[in-house]
């Protein structure tokens, strides 16, 4: 039976927002500590609440001591670690955080390490989170975690958690988690939508729900920061605790109440958090979407190229985004059958093809979209259906990374898709984020040793945005 609720009903039986504005308070505050912000993303798409800060897909010794030499107060790292098996996971998120120590030791200063992942809670939960809990506890020199943090809540992709269960908006209702398709995930399904279960259901009962804390929509709003430093100086042992926001200005105040009780009562904490909670934790106010001619690559001269959209994602609202945009005119439509990419015999055939009519429409100024067919292939497991989705979007990629005329923009449509894109087809190493293309839509301009410096790239989220959002983004990118 669906647990589905009345959207509007529900949200206007809420308490009153707490009614002063933290943004500017915040900023300030994170302007002058001595605290550097790193976000691990397990995937490209948590950029999507943020600008003007750096995106580093490379995380050697040399490449954090730079990011960390420009006293940059925050800053990304995409880990892609969604794409990966727990003991590559594992490995990774250990291998980083211990990097981040060494490099912020050397600097003195304290380190805030988010581990940023899925707002429809996919990912390797609680898996990352022990992992740099460990290596802080293990290798840092302030003392053992005192809790985890929960924090699911994203307002642009109506993400949004009321009473302890996370709701996605579909229409005018919002729908428990566990009832949509991205519980189903092959890789990091879940059945549970109320936040402490869900934490019992994947910590496999070490945490039991009983023992996890919650700071309620009423500790957000009636007892703004105050009372969300004083839940969280309870917090003990990495005790987890989930937070209840359906607002930007509902995060501020946590926001707010967690800087409290790490300097005030010294309390330590990591956050596992999609990406509102990162743009109210540095204190970035809202920034207008980016307008066409920002985004769009016009030669020197002019002459304008077709744009390139790159689509890998597998989710119904990508499916359902991909057929609006296949029913537009004018547009080179590359359909990849992912039994032809996944077969040694026919993957180099299919992708000499497929970048071989890309080159040509691109170049006559003919929009290209490049996608997989939409028939799901999964493994015997997990680990053998992350082993196939990383294959297809190996194969994708390898179209982009061939190019040899630059696209007037790039879109990549889904989280392994994008990351790869990024990395193996651009070759980018460390980004900007400019902005947002739509909301939840984030958009990076290319460093100097990508493929096409300074050109933007747009990571489009497979759970973002009705279905011709996708279409009007495209449309709205050719005027």
């Amino acid at each position: 039976m669906s647990g589905a609720i009345d959207k509007e009903a529900t949200l206007s039986n809420l308490p009153e927002e707490w009614p002063d504005s933290l943004m500017s308070t915040i900023a300030e505050r994170v302007a002058h500590d001595d605290q550097t912000i790193v976000a691990l993303d397990d995937d490209p798409t948590g950029t999507q609440t943020v600008y003007d800060l750096p995106v580093l897909t490379e995380w050697s010794l040399e490449t954090l001591d730079a990011e960390f030499s420009k006293g940059t107060p925050a800053f990304y790292i995409m880990t892609n670690s969604r794409s990966l098996t727990p003991d590559a996971a594992e490995l990774l998120n250990k291998e980083i955080a211990t990097r981040l120590l060494a490099v912020a030791e050397k600097y003195g200063r304290r380190l805030s390490i988010i581990s940023r992942s899925d707002s429809t809670l996919r990912g390797h939960y609680p898996l990352e989170t022990d992992v740099i809990a460990n290596t802080l506890q293990t290798l840092g020199k302030s003392g053992p975690i005192d809790g985890q943090i929960i924090v699911p809540f994203f307002l642009e992709g109506g993400r949004l958690t009321i009473n302890d269960v996370h709701y996605v908006a579909e229409g005018s209702s919002l729908v428990p988690a566990a009832e949509t398709p991205f519980a189903k995930d092959a890789a990091f399904g879940f059945t549970q939508s109320n936040l402490l279960d869900y934490v019992e259901e994947k910590s496999k009962g070490k945490i039991k729900r009983s023992e996890v804390a919650s700071i309620t929509i009423d500790d957000v709003r009636k007892g703004g920061p105050e009372q969300v430093r004083a839940k969280l100086k309870e917090l003990t042992n990495m005790q987890a605790c989930v937070v209840n926001a359906v607002t930007l200005r509902d995060m501020e105040v946590f926001a707010m109440g967690l800087l409290d009780a790490e300097s005030k009562d010294r309390k330590r904490l990591i956050v596992r958090s999609a990406a509102t909670f990162v743009q109210a934790r540095i204190g970035l106010p809202k920034r207008p979407i980016l307008s066409a001619s920002t985004i769009n690559n016009d030669g020197a001269d002019g002459e304008k190229t077709g744009g390139l959209v790159v689509v890998g994602s597998f989710v119904p609202k990508t499916t359902a985004q991909l057929e609006s945009l296949l029913a537009s005119d004018g547009m080179e439509k590359i359909e990849i059958n992912v039994m032809d990419l996944i077969d040694s015999e026919k993957r180099f055939k299919i992708i000499s093809s497929s970048l071989d009519r890309a080159e040509k429409a691109i170049a006559s100024g003919i929009n290209t979209v490049v996608y997989t067919s939409r028939k799901l292939m999964t493994g015997k497991d997990a680990s053998e259906s992350l082993a196939i989705g990383n294959s297809v979007s190996d194969g994708l990629v390898s179209i982009v990374s061939e190019l040899t005329v630059q696209p007037r923009f790039i879109i990549a449509k889904g989280g392994i898709t994008s990351s790869d894109v990024a990395t193996k087809g651009l070759g980018i190493k460390r980004a900007m984020v400019l902005g947002q293309a739509a909301p939840g839509i984030p958009v990076w301009s290319i460093g100097e040793e990508g493929k096409f410096p300074g050109m933007s790239y747009v990571v489009f989220p497979g759970n973002v945005g009705g279905n011709d959002e996708l279409s009007n983004l495209v449309s709205r990118l050719s005027v």
